[in-house]
Protein backbone atom coordinates (compact mmCIF):
# COMPACT_ATOMS: atom_id res chain seq x y z
CA UNK A 1 0.00 0.00 0.00
CA UNK A 2 1.72 3.22 -1.35
CA UNK A 3 0.90 6.45 0.50
CA UNK A 4 0.81 9.93 -0.91
CA UNK A 5 2.58 12.80 1.23
CA UNK A 6 -0.27 14.13 2.85
CA UNK A 7 -1.36 10.72 3.59
CA UNK A 8 1.45 9.65 5.32
CA UNK A 9 1.29 12.78 7.34
CA UNK A 10 -2.68 12.75 8.41
CA UNK A 11 -1.51 8.55 9.35
CA UNK A 12 1.34 9.83 11.32
CA UNK A 13 -0.70 12.22 12.89
CA UNK A 14 -3.26 9.95 13.91
CA UNK A 15 -0.95 7.28 15.44
CA UNK A 16 -0.12 10.14 17.89
CA UNK A 17 -1.92 10.87 20.87
CA UNK A 18 -3.72 14.52 20.45
CA UNK A 19 -5.19 16.94 22.81
CA UNK A 20 -8.11 14.95 25.21
CA UNK A 21 -7.10 11.68 23.54
CA UNK A 22 -5.21 10.03 25.96
CA UNK A 23 -7.83 7.15 26.45
CA UNK A 24 -7.61 6.28 22.63
CA UNK A 25 -3.60 6.28 22.85
CA UNK A 26 -3.69 3.87 25.75
CA UNK A 27 -6.15 1.38 24.02
CA UNK A 28 -3.75 1.82 21.03
CA UNK A 29 -0.70 1.05 23.27
CA UNK A 30 -2.85 -1.97 25.34
CA UNK A 31 -3.32 -3.45 21.58
CA UNK A 32 0.30 -2.92 20.40
CA UNK A 33 1.20 -4.86 23.70
CA UNK A 34 -0.91 -7.66 23.44
CA UNK A 35 -0.31 -8.34 19.86
CA UNK A 36 3.14 -8.23 21.44
CA UNK A 37 2.54 -11.13 24.14
CA UNK A 38 0.29 -12.79 21.41
CA UNK A 39 3.49 -13.20 19.33
CA UNK A 40 6.31 -14.06 21.80
CA UNK A 41 4.02 -16.64 23.34
CA UNK A 42 3.62 -18.30 20.06
CA UNK A 43 7.41 -18.06 19.41
CA UNK A 44 8.63 -19.16 22.62
CA UNK A 45 5.97 -22.16 22.57
CA UNK A 46 6.63 -23.51 18.88
CA UNK A 47 10.32 -23.32 19.65
CA UNK A 48 10.47 -24.79 22.80
CA UNK A 49 8.33 -28.00 21.12
CA UNK A 50 10.21 -27.98 18.11
CA UNK A 51 13.26 -27.84 20.33
CA UNK A 52 11.99 -30.79 22.22
CA UNK A 53 11.36 -32.79 19.91
CA UNK A 54 14.82 -32.24 18.06
CA UNK A 55 16.39 -33.23 21.07
CA UNK A 56 14.32 -36.25 21.91
CA UNK A 57 14.58 -37.32 17.99
CA UNK A 58 18.60 -36.66 18.13
CA UNK A 59 19.32 -38.33 21.50
CA UNK A 60 17.07 -41.22 21.50
CA UNK A 61 17.84 -42.59 17.35
CA UNK A 62 21.22 -40.90 17.96
CA UNK A 63 22.19 -44.40 20.77
CA UNK A 64 19.35 -46.49 19.12
CA UNK A 65 19.47 -45.90 14.99
CA UNK A 66 16.51 -45.38 12.91
CA UNK A 67 16.01 -49.20 12.90
CA UNK A 68 17.21 -52.69 14.33
CA UNK A 69 17.58 -55.86 12.80
CA UNK A 70 16.45 -58.15 15.90
CA UNK A 71 16.31 -62.23 15.65
CA UNK A 72 13.82 -63.99 16.18
CA UNK A 73 13.93 -64.76 19.91
CA UNK A 74 16.36 -61.73 21.07
CA UNK A 75 19.50 -63.62 19.37
CA UNK A 76 21.32 -63.20 16.08
CA UNK A 77 23.26 -66.46 15.42
CA UNK A 78 24.64 -65.71 11.90
CA UNK A 79 25.16 -62.21 12.09
CA UNK A 80 28.00 -61.48 10.45
CA UNK A 81 26.40 -62.39 7.07
CA UNK A 82 23.19 -60.40 8.61
CA UNK A 83 25.21 -57.12 8.75
CA UNK A 84 26.92 -57.41 5.43
CA UNK A 85 23.64 -58.29 3.79
CA UNK A 86 22.45 -54.86 5.84
CA UNK A 87 25.50 -52.37 4.99
CA UNK A 88 25.24 -53.36 1.31
CA UNK A 89 21.61 -52.50 1.43
CA UNK A 90 21.25 -49.34 -1.04
CA UNK A 91 19.85 -46.23 1.75
CA UNK A 92 22.35 -47.38 4.73
CA UNK A 93 24.90 -45.74 5.75
CA UNK A 94 26.11 -47.64 8.92
CA UNK A 95 25.20 -50.68 10.68
CA UNK A 96 26.86 -52.33 14.35
CA UNK A 97 26.10 -54.76 16.47
CA UNK A 98 24.36 -53.96 19.53
CA UNK A 99 23.73 -56.08 22.69
CA UNK A 100 20.90 -54.81 25.14
CA UNK A 101 19.85 -56.41 28.04
CA UNK A 102 18.05 -54.98 31.65
CA UNK A 103 20.42 -56.41 34.44
CA UNK A 104 20.71 -55.45 37.95
CA UNK A 105 23.98 -53.52 39.47
CA UNK A 106 25.60 -53.13 42.94
CA UNK A 107 27.98 -50.80 44.41
CA UNK A 108 28.46 -49.94 47.95
CA UNK A 109 25.35 -51.79 49.57
CA UNK A 110 22.56 -50.27 46.81
CA UNK A 111 20.85 -51.96 44.26
CA UNK A 112 19.32 -50.37 40.96
CA UNK A 113 17.92 -51.97 37.16
CA UNK A 114 20.27 -51.34 34.83
CA UNK A 115 20.16 -51.33 30.69
CA UNK A 116 23.06 -53.18 29.66
CA UNK A 117 24.20 -51.47 26.26
CA UNK A 118 27.33 -53.87 24.23
CA UNK A 119 29.26 -52.05 21.19
CA UNK A 120 31.87 -52.57 19.43
CA UNK A 121 34.92 -50.49 20.85
CA UNK A 122 34.96 -48.03 18.00
CA UNK A 123 30.92 -47.51 17.71
CA UNK A 124 31.21 -46.79 21.66
CA UNK A 125 33.79 -43.57 20.80
CA UNK A 126 32.34 -42.79 17.64
CA UNK A 127 28.92 -42.62 18.54
CA UNK A 128 27.28 -39.00 18.15
CA UNK A 129 25.28 -38.98 21.19
CA UNK A 130 27.82 -40.68 23.31
CA UNK A 131 30.86 -38.58 21.83
CA UNK A 132 31.92 -35.42 24.37
CA UNK A 133 29.42 -36.40 26.77
CA UNK A 134 31.89 -38.02 29.43
CA UNK A 135 32.09 -36.26 32.63
CA UNK A 136 34.29 -37.99 34.36
CA UNK A 137 36.81 -40.85 33.17
CA UNK A 138 37.35 -42.09 29.29
CA UNK A 139 35.23 -43.60 27.24
CA UNK A 140 38.49 -44.70 25.64
CA UNK A 141 39.83 -47.04 28.38
CA UNK A 142 36.75 -49.32 27.63
CA UNK A 143 38.42 -52.52 25.74
CA UNK A 144 37.52 -55.99 25.70
CA UNK A 145 38.57 -58.25 28.64
CA UNK A 146 39.57 -55.75 30.74
CA UNK A 147 36.16 -55.51 32.73
CA UNK A 148 35.46 -51.97 32.40
CA UNK A 149 32.57 -49.73 32.01
CA UNK A 150 30.83 -46.20 31.34
CA UNK A 151 27.97 -45.56 33.35
CA UNK A 152 25.42 -42.43 33.16
CA UNK A 153 25.68 -39.75 35.44
CA UNK A 154 22.45 -40.98 37.78
CA UNK A 155 23.06 -44.17 37.75
CA UNK A 156 26.64 -43.45 39.21
CA UNK A 157 24.67 -40.89 41.89
CA UNK A 158 22.20 -43.72 42.95
CA UNK A 159 24.96 -46.33 42.90
CA UNK A 160 27.63 -44.03 44.50
CA UNK A 161 29.88 -44.75 42.03
CA UNK A 162 32.45 -42.74 40.99
CA UNK A 163 35.11 -43.71 38.64
CA UNK A 164 37.66 -46.39 39.82
CA UNK A 165 34.38 -47.87 42.13
CA UNK A 166 33.76 -51.36 41.49
CA UNK A 167 30.48 -52.34 40.17
CA UNK A 168 28.79 -55.89 40.34
CA UNK A 169 26.67 -56.65 37.33
CA UNK A 170 24.08 -59.72 38.21
CA UNK A 171 22.77 -61.74 35.41
CA UNK A 172 20.02 -63.69 36.62
CA UNK A 173 19.94 -65.89 33.78
CA UNK A 174 23.09 -67.89 35.17
CA UNK A 175 24.53 -71.11 34.48
CA UNK A 176 22.20 -73.76 35.14
CA UNK A 177 23.62 -76.64 37.82
CA UNK A 178 22.18 -79.71 39.84
CA UNK A 179 20.68 -76.98 42.68
CA UNK A 180 19.15 -74.59 39.85
CA UNK A 181 19.95 -71.61 38.10
CA UNK A 182 22.83 -69.76 39.46
CA UNK A 183 22.81 -66.04 38.56
CA UNK A 184 26.30 -64.67 37.39
CA UNK A 185 27.72 -62.01 38.27
CA UNK A 186 30.96 -60.15 37.24
CA UNK A 187 32.11 -56.89 39.03
CA UNK A 188 33.48 -54.45 36.24
CA UNK A 189 35.54 -50.93 37.11
CA UNK A 190 33.75 -47.66 36.09
CA UNK A 191 36.14 -45.99 33.89
CA UNK A 192 34.08 -43.50 32.91
CA UNK A 193 30.66 -41.53 33.46
CA UNK A 194 28.43 -39.69 30.88
CA UNK A 195 25.83 -37.41 30.69
CA UNK A 196 23.70 -37.33 27.68
CA UNK A 197 20.67 -35.30 28.69
CA UNK A 198 18.39 -37.71 28.46
CA UNK A 199 17.10 -38.81 32.07
CA UNK A 200 16.16 -42.41 31.52
CA UNK A 201 19.70 -43.01 29.58
CA UNK A 202 21.72 -41.63 32.11
CA UNK A 203 19.56 -43.05 35.06
CA UNK A 204 19.83 -46.62 33.57
CA UNK A 205 22.52 -46.98 30.61
CA UNK A 206 25.79 -49.47 31.55
CA UNK A 207 28.10 -49.46 28.31
CA UNK A 208 30.71 -52.27 27.88
CA UNK A 209 32.77 -53.45 24.65
CA UNK A 210 30.51 -55.77 23.27
CA UNK A 211 32.96 -59.09 23.84
CA UNK A 212 32.38 -58.21 27.48
CA UNK A 213 28.63 -58.20 27.18
CA UNK A 214 28.46 -61.39 25.27
CA UNK A 215 30.50 -63.12 28.21
CA UNK A 216 28.27 -61.80 30.86
CA UNK A 217 24.75 -62.96 29.14
CA UNK A 218 26.10 -66.28 28.03
CA UNK A 219 25.72 -65.85 24.61
CA UNK A 220 29.15 -67.26 22.96
CA UNK A 221 29.31 -65.98 19.34
CA UNK A 222 25.87 -64.37 19.44
CA UNK A 223 24.47 -60.82 19.42
CA UNK A 224 20.78 -59.14 20.48
CA UNK A 225 20.53 -57.02 17.42
CA UNK A 226 22.06 -55.06 14.66
CA UNK A 227 21.48 -51.42 14.76
CA UNK A 228 21.90 -49.29 11.31
CA UNK A 229 20.97 -45.61 10.15
CA UNK A 230 19.83 -44.44 6.86
CA UNK A 231 20.12 -41.95 4.75
CA UNK A 232 16.15 -39.99 5.22
CA UNK A 233 14.97 -41.23 9.01
CA UNK A 234 11.67 -40.47 7.49
CA UNK A 235 11.74 -43.03 4.64
CA UNK A 236 13.02 -45.48 6.45
CA UNK A 237 10.10 -47.86 6.12
CA UNK A 238 10.81 -47.59 2.29
CA UNK A 239 14.30 -48.20 2.22
CA UNK A 240 14.22 -51.09 4.05
CA UNK A 241 11.54 -52.89 2.57
CA UNK A 242 13.48 -54.95 0.88
CA UNK A 243 16.07 -55.81 3.44
CA UNK A 244 13.03 -57.08 5.60
CA UNK A 245 11.75 -59.39 2.88
CA UNK A 246 15.51 -60.88 2.79
CA UNK A 247 15.13 -61.54 6.16
CA UNK A 248 12.12 -62.43 7.43
CA UNK A 249 13.32 -65.78 8.07
CA UNK A 250 16.15 -64.70 10.69
CA UNK A 251 14.77 -61.30 11.73
CA UNK A 252 12.96 -58.68 12.07
CA UNK A 253 13.12 -54.86 11.37
CA UNK A 254 11.63 -52.30 14.12
CA UNK A 255 12.11 -48.73 12.88
CA UNK A 256 12.23 -45.63 15.41
CA UNK A 257 8.88 -44.76 14.76
CA UNK A 258 7.56 -48.06 15.82
CA UNK A 259 9.84 -47.75 18.88
CA UNK A 260 8.86 -44.15 19.74
CA UNK A 261 5.34 -44.05 17.85
CA UNK A 262 3.57 -42.73 20.83
CA UNK A 263 5.78 -40.44 22.25
CA UNK A 264 6.50 -38.54 19.29
CA UNK A 265 2.76 -38.74 18.02
CA UNK A 266 1.30 -37.03 21.74
CA UNK A 267 4.22 -34.25 20.45
CA UNK A 268 2.71 -33.89 17.43
CA UNK A 269 -0.83 -33.63 18.27
CA UNK A 270 0.39 -31.06 21.56
CA UNK A 271 2.21 -28.93 18.93
CA UNK A 272 -0.69 -28.48 16.68
CA UNK A 273 -3.15 -28.10 19.57
CA UNK A 274 -0.83 -24.97 21.22
CA UNK A 275 -0.54 -23.58 17.89
CA UNK A 276 -4.34 -23.45 17.37
CA UNK A 277 -4.93 -22.00 21.19
CA UNK A 278 -2.34 -19.63 20.71
CA UNK A 279 -3.47 -18.35 17.26
CA UNK A 280 -6.97 -17.48 19.13
CA UNK A 281 -4.50 -15.43 22.25
CA UNK A 282 -3.42 -13.37 19.01
CA UNK A 283 -6.76 -13.20 17.49
CA UNK A 284 -8.41 -11.33 20.90
CA UNK A 285 -5.46 -9.10 21.02
CA UNK A 286 -5.75 -8.04 17.67
CA UNK A 287 -9.89 -6.83 18.36
CA UNK A 288 -8.05 -4.49 21.20
CA UNK A 289 -7.02 -2.56 17.99
CA UNK A 290 -9.90 -3.31 16.38
CA UNK A 291 -11.56 -1.18 19.18
CA UNK A 292 -9.14 1.60 19.18
CA UNK A 293 -9.23 2.53 15.84
CA UNK A 294 -13.17 2.74 15.93
CA UNK A 295 -12.43 5.16 19.05
CA UNK A 296 -10.47 6.79 16.99
CA UNK A 297 -12.82 7.44 13.83
CA UNK A 298 -15.17 8.56 15.83
CA UNK A 299 -12.80 11.38 17.88
CA UNK A 300 -11.85 12.28 14.21
CA UNK A 301 -15.48 12.47 12.79
CA UNK A 302 -14.99 16.16 11.93
CA UNK A 303 -11.46 15.81 11.11
CA UNK A 304 -12.77 13.01 8.44
CA UNK A 305 -15.33 15.57 7.40
CA UNK A 306 -13.46 18.93 6.62
CA UNK A 307 -10.83 16.44 5.29
CA UNK A 308 -13.45 15.69 2.70
CA UNK A 309 -15.00 18.59 1.74
CA UNK A 310 -11.30 19.45 0.79
CA UNK A 311 -11.24 16.77 -1.97
CA UNK A 312 -9.49 14.13 -0.21
CA UNK A 313 -10.68 10.77 -1.87
CA UNK A 314 -12.91 7.93 0.01
CA UNK A 315 -9.52 5.90 -1.09
CA UNK A 316 -7.24 7.90 0.65
CA UNK A 317 -8.94 7.94 4.01
CA UNK A 318 -9.14 4.31 3.79
CA UNK A 319 -5.47 3.59 3.43
CA UNK A 320 -5.12 6.54 6.00
CA UNK A 321 -6.65 4.26 8.65
CA UNK A 322 -5.39 0.89 7.34
CA UNK A 323 -1.98 2.18 7.70
CA UNK A 324 -2.55 3.36 10.73
CA UNK A 325 -4.30 -0.19 12.15
CA UNK A 326 -1.40 -2.20 10.31
CA UNK A 327 0.83 0.18 11.89
CA UNK A 328 -0.05 -1.03 15.54
CA UNK A 329 -0.14 -4.74 14.84
CA UNK A 330 3.53 -4.12 12.77
CA UNK A 331 5.38 -2.31 15.94
CA UNK A 332 3.04 -5.38 17.68
CA UNK A 333 5.15 -8.33 16.39
CA UNK A 334 8.42 -6.76 16.34
CA UNK A 335 8.47 -5.87 19.85
CA UNK A 336 6.76 -10.06 20.19
CA UNK A 337 10.28 -10.97 18.23
CA UNK A 338 12.58 -9.18 20.43
CA UNK A 339 10.90 -10.45 23.79
CA UNK A 340 10.60 -14.33 22.32
CA UNK A 341 13.61 -14.31 21.20
CA UNK A 342 15.28 -12.79 24.17
CA UNK A 343 13.10 -15.51 26.27
CA UNK A 344 14.29 -18.14 24.33
CA UNK A 345 17.67 -17.28 24.84
CA UNK A 346 17.57 -16.50 28.43
CA UNK A 347 15.65 -19.58 28.82
CA UNK A 348 17.36 -21.35 31.38
CA UNK A 349 17.97 -18.72 33.34
CA UNK A 350 14.53 -17.98 33.49
CA UNK A 351 13.36 -21.38 34.78
CA UNK A 352 15.96 -21.35 37.33
CA UNK A 353 14.84 -17.73 38.73
CA UNK A 354 11.03 -19.13 38.15
CA UNK A 355 12.19 -22.44 40.36
CA UNK A 356 13.88 -20.10 43.15
CA UNK A 357 10.98 -17.69 43.84
CA UNK A 358 8.49 -20.30 44.11
CA UNK A 359 10.68 -22.90 45.50
CA UNK A 360 8.65 -25.58 43.01
CA UNK A 361 10.49 -28.33 40.09
CA UNK A 362 8.95 -26.68 36.82
CA UNK A 363 11.39 -28.94 34.99
CA UNK A 364 11.64 -32.44 36.32
CA UNK A 365 13.76 -34.78 34.42
CA UNK A 366 12.08 -37.81 35.12
CA UNK A 367 9.02 -36.81 33.78
CA UNK A 368 10.34 -34.35 30.93
CA UNK A 369 13.14 -37.06 29.79
CA UNK A 370 15.39 -33.96 28.92
CA UNK A 371 18.04 -32.25 31.51
CA UNK A 372 17.75 -28.96 30.09
CA UNK A 373 14.52 -26.67 28.34
CA UNK A 374 15.05 -27.61 24.60
CA UNK A 375 14.56 -24.72 21.73
CA UNK A 376 14.69 -24.75 18.00
CA UNK A 377 13.70 -21.48 16.11
CA UNK A 378 12.29 -22.17 12.29
CA UNK A 379 12.70 -19.84 10.76
CA UNK A 380 9.39 -20.51 8.71
CA UNK A 381 7.37 -20.93 11.53
CA UNK A 382 8.33 -17.36 12.66
CA UNK A 383 7.72 -16.00 9.18
CA UNK A 384 3.84 -17.92 9.58
CA UNK A 385 3.09 -16.56 12.58
CA UNK A 386 4.15 -12.59 11.96
CA UNK A 387 2.27 -13.30 8.64
CA UNK A 388 -0.99 -14.36 10.47
CA UNK A 389 -0.13 -11.66 13.55
CA UNK A 390 -0.10 -9.08 10.57
CA UNK A 391 -3.25 -10.70 8.96
CA UNK A 392 -5.55 -10.32 11.50
CA UNK A 393 -4.04 -6.74 12.03
CA UNK A 394 -5.19 -5.65 8.57
CA UNK A 395 -8.77 -7.54 8.84
CA UNK A 396 -9.13 -5.65 11.87
CA UNK A 397 -8.67 -2.30 10.24
CA UNK A 398 -11.26 -2.89 7.72
CA UNK A 399 -14.32 -1.66 9.20
CA UNK A 400 -13.34 1.23 10.70
CA UNK A 401 -11.50 2.36 7.62
CA UNK A 402 -14.55 1.95 6.04
CA UNK A 403 -16.68 3.66 8.27
CA UNK A 404 -14.36 6.26 8.01
CA UNK A 405 -14.20 6.53 4.23
CA UNK A 406 -17.63 6.20 4.22
CA UNK A 407 -18.17 9.95 6.52
CA UNK A 408 -20.66 12.09 4.94
CA UNK A 409 -19.50 15.53 5.38
CA UNK A 410 -22.61 17.28 5.00
CA UNK A 411 -24.30 15.45 7.59
CA UNK A 412 -21.16 15.96 10.03
CA UNK A 413 -20.65 19.62 9.27
CA UNK A 414 -24.16 20.59 9.07
CA UNK A 415 -24.66 22.26 12.40
CA UNK A 416 -20.87 23.35 12.43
Amino acid sequence: MILNRYERMVAKRYLLPGKGEGFIFLVATISLVAVALGVAALIIVMSVMNGFRAELFDKIVGLNGHAVVQGHGGRLADWRDVLAEVRKTPGVTEASPLIEQPLLATSNGRVEAILVRGMQVGDILENPTLKGKTIDGDMALLRAGTERVGIGSRLAAKLGARVGTRVTIINPAGQTTPFGTVPREISYEVAAIFEVGVFDYDEAFVIMPIEDAQLLMLLGDEIGMIELKTVDPDAVGEILRPLQTKLSDRAMIIDWRSMNAQLFEALEIERIAMFVVLSIIVLVAVFNILSSLIMLVRAKTRDIAILRTMGAARKSLLKIFVTVGVSIGIAGIGTGMILGFIFLYFRQGIVRGIQFVTGQNLWDPSIRFLTELPSRTDPVEVAAICGLALFFSFLATLYPALKAAGTDPVQVLRYE
